[in-house]
Formats: structure tokens, sequence, C-alpha cells
């Protein structure tokens, strides 16, 4: 019994440990981040992609979620529709072009709790030389040390954007305006605050 309550102890003290406020890398490395996106292709089905090449870094401090803060930057030539050809499409003049725009970025403004692992994500989003405000719905997956030494944070993010909104206006039909955006992240504990 002993025994039992001192490794519930340990667990205990392990868990609380890693619920300091910490800034986090974004996991990109170890392919535990994701930027994956669908439109609706022609309105007859669901057309799914991803950014491969993105880096970002955030604070987040579960005893004051209000002071998170996010910093995404995604190179948008790494998108990735499984098709070659459509890509080289995207990648164009019609679509991102990449050429003229490289990088989209998203900084977020503020982050407020919502309860039960849930919270609400604003911040202004960067794409194709255009700059607006989308609001993310974020759930927390979870956070504690991982088996390397390391502390983790991860949590799950969904949005909609139109493309109009953006400057891409290349007709795809009135049921293929809006994007789906789903965010995946798993941090890294680079500095407990």
């Amino acid at each position: 019994m002993k025994k039992l309550i001192a490794l519930g102890f340990t667990a205990l003290l392990g868990f609380s440990g890693a619920l300091h406020a910490a800034e986090y890398k974004i996991d990109t490395a170890g392919a535990h981040a994701f930027v994956q996106f669908k439109i609706k292709h022609l309105g007859y089905s669901w057309l799914y992609g991803r950014f491969n090449d993105f880096e970002g870094r955030f604070n987040y401090d579960p005893a004051k979620p209000e002071a998170s803060t996010v910093n995404v930057t995604i190179k948008t030539a790494s998108i990735d529709s499984n098709h070659a050809e459509r890509d080289k499409h995207l990648r164009g003049k019609d679509f991102l072009a990449v050429d003229k725009y490289p990088t989209a970025t998203f900084k977020s403004t503020s982050f407020k709790a919502l309860g039960d692992g849930k919270a609400e994500l604003i911040g202004t989003l960067t794409l194709h030389g255009v700059s607006k405000p989308v609001t993310i719905a974020v759930t927390e997956i979870g956070g504690g040390k991982d088996p390397w030494g390391g502390v983790r944070q991860g949590f799950h993010g969904t949005t909609e954007i139109a493309l109009k909104d953006f400057g891409i206006d290349y007709d795809l039909g009135p049921a293929s305006q809006i994007v789906e955006l789903t965010l995946d992240i798993e941090g890294i504990a680079q500095t407990m605050m």
C-alpha cells in the first residue's frame, strides 16, 4: 500500500511539474505537427492536402491561458495535395503565387479559455499578401513529460477561411470557396517560464 501511495505521489509530482508555463517549439522535425486543409472540388468531392514545411513557437501557461501566444510560418511552396500537376497549379498565380508570396504566417492576438479543454484562439493570418483576422477553435489534447526528459504540450485546432478574402479568386464554383483548415500541434518545451 505504501508503495502504491508513493507511486501515486510521484506521478502527481511529475504531472504538476509539467503544468508550469513554458515556451514550446512546434515539433515539425519529429513530424508531430500538421497543417492540413480540405476544400470541395466543384461541389462533388473533397480535396485534401497539407503543408509539409512550417515552423513555429507558442507560449502556454495552464494557470493563465489568456497569456498564451502563437507564431507560425508556413512555406507555401510545400503544399502537397498528393498530385504533382495539381500542386504545380496551386503554387502558381491562380492560387498561392509562391514566387511572390513564399510564406504564410499566423500571429495570435488573443486566447480565451472556454472550459473543458476548449479555447478560442484569435490572430492574424497573412496569406497571398493579405492579412485578415481568423478565429481558431482549439481543443487541448494533453501535456506532460515525454520519455526523453522533455515536456510536451499538444492542441488540435480548426477554422475556415474564404479564398476570396485573401485575394484568391480562381473560380471552382460556388461550393468551392471555403477552405477548412485542421491544425494539430505538438510542442516541445524550450524554456520554462
